[in-house]
């Protein structure tokens, strides 16, 4: 039976939002950004702000001006000395910054390429572009090695331990597949799995497995299936673990489907309904409304503590799964 999650708490954001990150432990971090009146502005980015919100009561820890805007490219994560990193544009380029968990001052910002999604991670953050893959060392800040490859392109990344994973589109058989990189020096370049998808989604990594959605036309037109992958990559190859359709014949382009991986479990967001399976087995644990969901700018679960971003109001709720 689905029941409605309890929520925990609910904050109005003074801006609108367009990233959330959640550790294991400490705050929630709400990215936003102040709208221009009429929505015009001069330069392609809006300037932007971070603020960190109690996870327990969503007391208003800070909000600081961030060195990161709104625009192309984001990624938000923590690092290891106490403090969280941002990336993505800026009014001069595209900038990597770092700011004190305790307080939001700037510990720090550097240029670097612009890009289009990226993970962070305490040692290597690695962004991507169409054409590129590139790893920054994330405390100098620095971009330490690239990896492109004629014939390829780059469209979603994750990161598991000293591996990176990289959902790309063969040119010649226009299909798409996963490599694996090493993180630390973007080389041991191996081919996790062919090119025989028509489109992946979304791509997920974290203890050992591998979470593909992926997407391929149904059998009338104009329609299509999503379906969920899970692999072991613990051998250092794919090895699968169970497969589940979980979209059949949608009329929509892209339906309103999303998935967050934790502790084993994953999450997929399906309109305002959260179901929750074993990430090793497929076998489903529970199903919960989430009110707002089906208006999800962005979101994630992290121990249990689904944060949820509309437009200008963040919520945490409690995931009982």
């Amino acid at each position: 039976m689905t029941r409605t999650a309890r929520r925990r708490w609910s904050r109005e954001f003074k801006g609108e939002i367009d990233g959330v990150f959640v550790g294991q432990t400490g705050p929630v971090f709400l990215h936003g950004y102040d709208p221009p009146v009429g929505g015009k502005w001069v330069d392609d980015v809006i300037p932007g702000k971070l603020g960190a919100f109690d996870r327990g009561t969503g007391e208003t820890l800070w909000v600081s001006p961030c060195e990161v805007g709104y625009g192309r490219g984001f990624g938000v994560g923590l690092g290891t000395q106490n403090d969280v990193i941002v990336l993505g544009p800026g009014i001069q380029g595209h900038r990597i910054a770092r700011m004190a968990i305790a307080s939001g001052e700037l510990l720090g910002a550097s240029e670097i390429e612009p890009f289009d999604i990226a993970v962070v991670a305490g040692d290597v953050s690695v962004a991507i572009t169409p054409g590129r893959v590139t790893g920054i060392l994330t405390e100098p800040m620095i971009e330490v090695w690239t990896y492109e490859r004629e014939g390829e392109r780059y469209h979603l990344v994750a990161r598991d331990a000293e591996r990176v994973y990289v959902a790309f589109t063969d040119a010649a058989q226009r299909r798409q597949g996963v490599l694996s990189l090493d993180a630390q020096n973007g080389d041991g370049r191996s081919l996790l799995l062919a090119p025989e998808y028509h489109v992946i989604h979304e791509c997920l990594a974290g203890d050992g497995v591998l979470m593909l959605l992926t997407g391929k036309p149904a059998a009338r037109r104009g329609e299509q299936e999503l379906v969920l992958e899970a692999f072991s990559t613990r051998t250092g190859e794919a090895v699968r673990l169970w497969k589940q359709k979980i979209v059949e014949d949608s009329a929509d382009d892209l339906p309103d489907v999303s998935v967050s991986l934790d502790c084993g479990k994953l999450y997929v967001a399906n309109g305002a309904l959260l179901s929750v399976c074993d990430a090793l087995s497929g076998r489903a644990l529970g199903e919960v409304a989430l009110p707002g969901l089906d208006e999800r700018i962005a979101w994630q679960v992290s121990q249990g503590a689904g944060v949820l971003a509309e437009e200008t109001r963040a919520s945490v709720f409690e995931i009982p799964a």
